[in-house]
């Protein structure tokens, strides 16, 4: 695991884009700030990109919203954001492990990304540092990685037009 933010991309498009996050409610202090967070680091990358944000009562809604969003709206890139807090049983990791295999799946079939920071933690002091505090903040890595693989995407989009420039 990381212990600090990576970098801010270098090269960034102002091309507007359409991002959506799909957010857990559970967990709102920590939930609330990973959005907010991630809301405020895209704006500040790139001004132009449009935010949707869908809100869903817990971790274990998230797939099926992204799903319905890839479906309707058709976005860019889609965030998803929540937090699951180990307990004493195995259910926590259960739903993260669903969570992410859903994720994973739902990207490759629309060939859209999907950033995936339904953090799992063992405790209130690991979700605090990775959703409020600066150092480790989920929520404005995931925006650097959405504007990072929209960029990818757009220079993958560029190159193939300049060498079958008939499939604009």
């Amino acid at each position: 695991m990381s212990k600090a933010l990576p970098p801010k991309p270098r090269s960034l498009s102002q091309k507007k884009s359409a991002i959506t996050i799909v957010a857990s409610q559970y967990n709102a202090e920590f939930t609330d700030a990973l959005v907010e967070n991630t809301q405020q680091e895209l704006s500040e990358l790139n001004p132009n990109i449009q935010i949707n944000t869908i809100r869903v009562p817990g971790a274990f809604e998230i797939p099926v919203l992204v799903e319905s969003v890839m479906q309707q709206q058709k976005p860019a890139c889609v965030i998803a954001l929540g937090l699951i807090i180990r307990g004493q049983t195995a259910h926590g990791d259960m739903v993260a492990e669903s969570v992410t295999q859903s994720l994973q799946q739902i990207a490759v079939y629309h060939v859209t990304p999907v950033i995936h920071e339904v953090i799992l933690c063992d405790d209130t002091k690991q979700a605090y540092a990775r959703c409020i505090g600066s150092k480790l903040n989920r929520g404005k890595e995931a925006a650097r990685a959405a504007v990072a693989i929209i960029e990818s995407i757009n220079q993958v989009q560029r190159s193939s037009t300049r060498i079958f420039p008939h499939k604009a």
